[in-house]
């Protein structure tokens, strides 16, 4: 009897593999919800990790997107999912930092989410395509000065990092530009590149391959120094706006029910997957640093994003949308 009972058990674990693998795991695929379109920053970096950690703990891992609202879609959705780990949300600067602080949203930044880690955090670049006449900040805020209210500036929705850095802009050059939300970077690039709009504060993210193809100029980036994988490239506090810096950050999270000791143990697999030479090197390529570290610590992170960009929202008087 004792004989078949191990039997059967053996069976039943060979029948699901994620009983034996799992060890504090999900059972069954993991989805990664993305809140913008593909080809953006969030999803680039989210099918990176997704792909590792599906042969790391031998299930599917599928990225699934649910573009709108600058992201906040996705975050409602998965707020509201059951906290067994199945559902991850690729966590962004605009769901968990500045839409909340700008306009009303379904769920609560701060309470509804549990963190598991921190991806990276990457500047954005300030592009044009390659039709563009002004190809230096200098010559931009001329351009802008000489045309107020009609040079265009695309980003992945009202109230994204890239809107943010353009109100930045705007406020710190004095200058009126048109801005043109998209449902994420994906899009709004297709229409830059295809000469629809002029210019974007962009994820690096998303830029890069077509920074690297020629379809679309790097003026400047976006933090204080720069990043090695732009080293020609100046920052916006080299061109003349002292202390200018607007990043793009992304991490994994789950919803609040999901159990710490769970998201503790992807943490551990997620940080052995940054530390792959080939996760490496596209984080790099995409100008994403900062990675890595605890749940706490991008817990911490977050509420400090949070507490920045309300301030910032607030004392610029930025608007959402109606």
């Amino acid at each position: 009897m004792q004989r078949r009972t191990l039997v059967t058990a053996g069976a039943a674990a060979l029948a699901f593999p994620s009983l034996i693998l799992a060890q504090g795991l999900p059972a069954g695929p993991v989805r990664i919800i993305v809140g913008f379109a593909p080809g953006g920053g969030t999803d680039i970096l989210a099918r990176v990790i997704g792909q590792k950690l599906g042969d790391m703990w031998k299930t599917q891992v599928i990225v699934e997107n649910k573009a709108g609202a600058s992201g906040t879609i996705a975050a409602d959705y998965v707020a509201k999912q059951p906290g067994d780990g199945n559902t991850l949300l690729m966590a962004h600067i605009n769901s968990q930092a500045i839409t909340p602080a700008l306009q009303k949203v379904n769920y609560d930044a701060a309470k509804d989410f549990q963190p598991v880690v921190l991806v990276g955090v990457t500047p954005n670049l300030l592009i044009c395509n390659e039709n563009q006449p002004a190809r230096t900040v200098k010559d931009l805020v001329e351009l802008c000065r000489a045309n107020p209210g009609a040079v265009s500036f695309g980003s992945a929705g009202t109230g994204s990092a890239q809107h943010l850095a353009l109100e930045m802009f705007m406020l710190a050059a004095k200058v009126k530009a048109i801005h043109v939300p998209y449902k994420g970077s994906g899009p709004m690039l297709t229409d830059l590149i295809g000469g629809n709009i002029q210019y974007s504060f962009d994820t690096m993210t998303a830029a890069t391959p077509h920074v690297k193809s020629g379809k679309a100029l790097a003026l400047a980036q976006t933090r204080l120094q720069r990043v090695p994988a732009y080293a020609n490239v100046p920052t916006m506090a080299e061109s003349g706006f002292p202390g200018f810096e607007a990043t793009t950050w992304y991490g994994l999270a789950g919803p609040a029910k999901m159990p710490l000791a769970m998201a503790k143990r992807m943490n551990e697999d997620i940080n052995k997957v940054m530390l792959m030479p080939d996760v490496m090197e596209k984080l790099a390529a995409s100008g994403a640093q900062d990675g890595g570290g605890s749940t706490e610590k991008f817990g911490d992170f977050m509420r400090a994003e949070q507490i920045k960009w309300a301030k910032i929202i607030k004392d610029g008087g930025v608007k959402g949308e109606a």
